[in-house]
């Protein structure tokens, strides 16, 4: 029974501490998705608590590169959302909790 309780705390531990990967976010009454715009995101949410410029990644077809940045929302009952924009378009959506 004891080793039972250990590990379901050991458990609990660790995925408290792994980052959370979602396609939706809600702001509000508002819900923000993967392949929105930062505009909609920016009216939505409001304005980030940080904003990061990551650097920049080629296209898709190549030809020309894109702005990557990451947004920074919260902490929202402990939570910090992290928002990865590349070419103004939302492409990843990451929960933390904050220490």
């Amino acid at each position: 029974m004891n080793n039972r309780l250990l590990i379901s705390l050991a458990l609990a531990f660790f995925a408290s501490q792994v980052q959370a990967q979602t396609d939706t976010l809600r702001c509000g009454s508002q819900l923000i998705s993967v392949g929105d715009r930062a505009g909609e995101v920016l009216q939505k949410c409001g304005e980030p608590v940080a904003r990061d410029a990551l650097g920049y990644k080629r296209s898709a077809n190549r030809r020309e590169e894109v702005p990557v940045e990451e947004w920074t929302y919260g902490p929202n009952s402990g939570m910090y959302q992290y928002l990865r924009f590349e070419g103004n378009r939302l492409v990843q959506i990451t929960s933390k909790r904050g220490n």
